[in-house]
């Protein structure tokens, strides 16, 4: 198994030395470094975690990005180089990415955009399992790089290059006939993957399946109606959580699946069940590598907004991924995602948008619904509302946002709205802000429409927001953290709610330092 990650990444230069300081044989303190009292490494140099009186604990992320992590992104062959035309170039580049969809799975690959300008007034769609968009750099010189130009706004606010399936919007809705099952385990807390079922007959090792915790009154009266302040409380079906898993095992009634939950499911709360879901329309197996895409636009770029509003949409896809690219000027997002498990944004920039600044525009990386176990490596953003966000709600978790940076936000990176789980900032930087609060693990009261508590078992892990604030508070039956983060780290948000779990605020030398890349070698051993 290749891993991304080795021990002395995680451990830093002096890996061997603290080694020796998990395993008891040297004082934390006498290297300046200091673990969290929630997760930590034990005598067998392994992660441990503590449960509140709650039952919440901080959960793994390991699993986030292409293939849980546990593959490299491939480089795969290329089959098809194309070079610019005159005028619109839609069609052009679409015809070679149909052309290597249509060849056999095995034969697919990748479609190289060599150096030059390429206008694109429609929308590019890499929409076939196997292939993937190429081009020959990043930079701004035509000569040497490949500059995807999105002009005009027709359709209005489109996506210039869409990665995955181009089917309606399903939900992961798609159920196989007689897979039905209730979960019967009176707890599955926060952090499990194994849970008792009614009925483990028509599973099998392997199956993706779909676990729903359904949005009941009993559940929503233990989160507050989500705690929208002055908006009408949330309501029955509006927010289910939703989760997509593998079975790794089962064992008579027992299940075990390949990702944690990131939330307390409880019948006293809610009857959960899962299905095997038909993966209808779903696309693998595809990328978006080595390019960049400015879109254009007239005006105040503060102003004008009739132009392109999403760079890549990625939508309906499993083990995809987005690297080595720029996008400038959209109004929306450089990159986005739905309907999307298992991605990797890796060393990509979402840089100056176009638009009013207001809501629902400006979230530069952003999750939208149904998006899970997502990885973002050493992004940056500028100008952003929302750099690096979930807005997702309850059917998003398993996002990491792994040493992003953002310059000159207007608004804080964040869970936006309605229950999303399992988000962690690890290593954040942001720097130059405009306003005071960076980075909301938080509640969102009436903000949008009733947003309430936008997020749940969220961490921010060594992050660092300068003279700016970082806010974290508890929801009811849930707990976010703040560990070992610097700046001003504070339970006291926009609305007022309990504080979040914060420790080792402004004090140098956590140990480890990123949590997902230590999860992630911990997982290995």
């Amino acid at each position: 198994m290749t891993r991304q990650f080795s021990r002395r990444s995680v451990l830093g230069a002096g890996g061997a030395i603290v080694g020796g300081v998990a395993l008891g044989t040297r004082s934390a303190e006498a290297t300046g470094l200091w673990q969290s009292d929630l997760v930590r490494y034990d005598a067998r140099y392994r992660l441990v975690y503590r449960e509140d009186g709650e039952g919440n604990r901080i959960p793994d992320f390991s699993h986030a990005g292409y293939h849980h992590g546990d593959r490299p992104i491939p480089h795969v062959r290329t089959v098809k180089t194309v070079r610019p035309v005159e005028g619109d170039n839609t069609a052009h580049l679409q015809a070679a990415l149909d052309e290597v969809g249509a060849l056999p799975l095995a034969r697919r690959g990748a479609v190289l955009l060599a150096p030059g300008n390429y206008p694109v007034a429609g929308t590019l769609r890499v929409n076939r399992s196997g292939v993937v968009l190429r081009g020959s750099g990043d930079g701004a010189d035509p000569r040497r790089d490949t500059i995807i130009q999105a002009t005009g706004n027709t359709p209005v606010a489109r996506d210039v290059v869409v990665l995955g399936g181009g089917g309606p919007a399903g939900g992961w809705r798609g159920e196989v006939p007689g897979t039905r099952t209730d979960i019967t385990s009176d707890w599955v807390k926060v952090g499990a993957r194994s849970f008792e079922v009614a009925d483990a007959s028509g599973l099998r090792r392997g199956d993706n399946i779909v676990m729903i915790h359904p949005c009941t009154e009993a559940w929503l009266a233990a989160v507050d109606h989500g705690g929208t302040a002055t908006d009408a409380g949330w309501t029955v079906d509006s927010q289910p959580i939703t989760y997509n898993r593998r079975i790794t095992g089962i064992r008579g009634t027992t299940v075990t699946v390949d990702v944690p939950v990131f939330e307390h499911l409880r019948r006293d709360r809610a009857q959960s069940y899962l299905y095997v879901w038909d993966r209808a329309g779903l696309v693998t197996e595809v990328g978006v590598e080595k390019l960049r895409i400015d879109i254009q636009f007239a005006g105040d770029p503060d102003v004008d907004e009739a132009h392109a509003w999403v760079a890549v949409k990625v939508r309906q896809v499993e083990d995809a991924w987005v690297r080595d690219s720029t996008f400038l000027h959209f109004a929306k997002a450089g990159v986005e995602t739905t309907e999307a498990t298992r991605v990797t944004v890796r060393d990509c920039s979402a840089l100056d948008p176009a638009s009013v600044v207001t809501g629902g525009l400006r979230y530069n990386f952003n999750c939208e619904a149904f998006s899970q176990q997502v990885l973002f490596v050493d992004c940056h953003a500028t100008k952003a509302r929302h750099a690096f966000i979930s807005n997702g709600a309850s059917s998003a978790s398993g996002i990491v946002f792994l040493r992003g940076t953002s310059v000159g936000a207007l608004a804080s990176s964040e869970g936006h709205r309605r229950w999303s789980q399992g988000l962690l900032w690890d290593n954040f930087v942001d720097r130059e802000p405009k306003v005071d609060l960076v980075l909301g693990i938080y509640n969102r009261g009436d903000y949008g429409t009733g947003h309430g508590w936008a997020t749940s078992h969220s961490v921010g892990w060594n992050c660092d927001t300068g003279a700016a604030q970082l806010v974290v508070q508890k929801p009811p039956t849930a707990q976010n953290y703040a560990i070992g983060c610097r700046g001003v780290i504070t339970g006291d948000g926009p609305f007022e709610q309990p504080a979040g779990y914060i420790e080792g605020a402004n004090r140098p030398g956590l140990f480890p330092r990123s949590l997902y890349q230590a999860q992630y070698l911990d997982r290995q051993r």
